[in-house]
């Protein structure tokens, strides 16, 4: 069989597919296109991210590792709905490890690092004007990615993905239900803020920043509890409503 290092063909493809999966199906759960609380079958997840059933299997049982999906034996899948106190308290969690990840970064960060942060502080500085939610958040991935894998430290990518994805969906409900006019211009401000100490080395510059990106994701939970329907957050309510 063919392989490409130590991996079969075939297998190294079967993974490349349930990263795929993965990515897409995080993308609908973030922009609530698959919406908190829904129940669906692995079925519907291959028809939604056009994927054949083993990738989509495994990005699913990734998932619900990452407390995104919910899996109910011989009764389907669950999107994880939204509460917003554990989330919020989960983002406690995140502030301490970001603080983590960007000391390191911002000590470790080699020459091609510090030049792709800098490529991406052009692009958000270029788009900052008219940049859409979604276009924000692909671009918030390659942060996440970037800071990660300038830390020097594979297993912080793991950790902190779900943490980013459900502040992600978070943000993706403020910007969309709550403050639709406001644009991301201060959360870009933020993410600029990191991205500039991390290249200039500036360590404890870029903690503080890390704070002020987190302390702005925070300010976002009592304007979604007093403003926001709570069938968005849960949709089973909605149904409960209508019966």
């Amino acid at each position: 069989m063919e392989t490409i290092g130590e991996l079969p063909l075939g297998r190294r493809n079967r993974e490349n597919l349930a990263d795929l999966a993965y990515d897409r199906l995080e993308e609908l759960i973030v922009s609530c296109t698959l919406k908190p609380g829904v129940s669906l079958s692995i079925q519907d997840l291959q028809q939604a991210t056009g994927i054949g059933r083993t990738p989509t299997h495994q990005a699913v049982s990734r998932l619900a590792a990452d407390t995104l999906i919910i899996i109910h034996p011989r009764h389907g899948l669950q999107i994880a709905p939204i509460d917003l106190s554990r989330e919020r308290t989960l983002l406690q969690l995140r502030r301490d490890m970001e603080r983590f990840v960007v000391r390191l970064a911002a000590r470790h960060a080699s020459g091609s690092h510090r030049n792709q942060a800098l490529h991406i502080i052009r692009a958000l500085r270029t788009s900052a004007g008219d940049m859409s939610v979604s276009d924000f958040n692909r671009l918030d991935r390659r942060v996440d990615q970037l800071l990660s894998a300038a830390s020097g430290e594979p297993f912080l990518e793991h950790t902190l993905r779900p943490l980013h994805t459900i502040s992600r969906r978070i943000g993706w409900i403020y910007h969309t239900h709550v403050a639709p006019t406001e644009g991301v211009h201060q959360t870009i401000a933020c993410h600029l803020a990191v991205l500039e100490a991390v290249a200039d080395r500036r360590v404890e510059d870029a903690v503080e920043a890390s704070d002020r990106l987190i302390a702005f994701s925070d300010s976002m939970f009592d304007v979604i509890e007093a403003d926001v329907d709570p069938a968005l957050l849960d949709c089973t309510l909605a149904v409960a409503a209508a019966d």
